[in-house]
């Protein structure tokens, strides 16, 4: 690796999409970046970064970074130590160590982003295990409780609860004592879950929610006395959305993440209407940075602490080395994984 100040000039090692599809089409090449952190930027050396969903989307070309990100290089969440800052930067020093998020490009030796979207790590965490933080708990943080304003005393179900943002929602929700739901496709995860705190879990199939919404709605309505849960977390779509409306209580808030089983769904406006319920979409990666930064105020000052404190912890699955991308992929696109995968640098 080489890094040159005198010219400005950084030549570094990133995971690559050489062509857009199949994990095959990954490398790890030799690539220039000639940014120097200005103002209230941070050049930060990578120990390690999670890989997520969006980054095999990004792969197979459905979907692309935002404007400003490169296309071809990976990585929405990183660790790592302060490199270079900018001259307005005054809460960072180099040698720090920090973690945060970004829109892309994560997946290398060094990645530059904003002050504001940073924090960090605290002592009691390693590189690993910091980089499997910050796309999943700030994600699940601003969705279920800035989104979806869930409360001390109401319910949430959480939809693809074995997931990363869904294993951070559930940490989450039960520090405040909150009553949880969630649902898999493995029974394996669903018991996994139960010590993570989840108090009922819901098994899915081909036999249950995709061809009967109404049988899912009765177990969450059996499960709460007929009034339904206050909020959901969705991370998996169409699908679920019919039965998600009906599994609401009054004045419920749907709030959709994620849209795995697909974008496109035919529901009753009927219901609805007579819950008053809210329906809430978000996206973390395409936010402006104002918005991101927010939310990562919010994670500091709400989550950081619980971290800190030991009451919640990261959920790390499996670590590759940054050398076995393509097998990292490989793994994630199989359904087998329990919670964050890293890529170890």
């Amino acid at each position: 690796m080489l890094f040159c100040y005198s010219t400005v000039k950084i030549i570094m090692k990133a995971v690559f999409v050489k062509e857009f599809g199949g994990a095959e089409h990954l490398e790890i090449r030799e690539v220039e970046d000639l940014s120097k952190p200005n103002e209230s930027q941070i050049l930060v050396r990578v120990k390690a970064a999670g890989l997520n969903r969006a980054d095999v989307l990004q792969r197979k070309g459905v979907y692309p970074a935002p404007k400003g990100f490169p296309e071809r290089i990976l990585g929405l969440e990183f660790s790592g130590e302060v490199a270079e800052i900018g001259e307005n930067v005054s809460n960072f020093k180099i040698g720090d160590r920090v973690f945060g998020i970004t829109a892309g490009g994560a997946q290398a030796d060094f990645v530059l982003t904003k002050e504001a979207l940073m924090a960090r790590i605290p002592e009691n965490l390693n590189f690993v295990e910091a980089a499997a933080i910050p796309e999943a708990f700030i994600t699940a943080h601003d969705a279920v409780f800035t989104q979806g304003n869930l409360q001390e005393g109401e319910t949430l179900l959480i939809h693809a609860v074995g997931s990363g943002v869904g294993l951070a929602a559930l940490q989450l929700a039960k520090a405040k004592n909150i009553k949880t739901f969630g649902t898999s496709r493995t029974k394996d995860k669903l018991l996994k879950c139960n010590g993570f705190g989840l108090d009922t879990g819901i098994l899915v199939g081909k036999n249950s929610v995709e061809s009967n919404p109404k049988y899912f709605a009765e177990l969450i309505q059996f499960g709460t006395n007929e009034k339904g849960v206050d909020v959901i977390l969705d991370l998996v779509g169409a699908n679920y959305f019919a039965a998600n409306l009906e599994s609401l209580a009054l004045k419920g808030r749907l709030v959709l993440v994620g849209l795995t089983s697909g974008a496109k769904a035919e529901f009753d406006l009927g219901t609805a209407l007579s819950k008053r319920l809210k329906i809430i979409g978000t996206v973390l990666r395409s936010r402006s940075t104002e918005e991101k930064a927010q939310a990562t105020r919010a994670f500091i000052k709400e989550v950081l602490p619980l971290i800190e404190k030991r009451l919640i912890k990261p959920n790390i699955d499996k670590i590759f080395r940054f050398e076995d991308v393509k097998k990292a992929h490989e793994y994630m696109e199989s359904n087998e994984s329990f919670g964050k995968i890293v890529l170890e640098f």
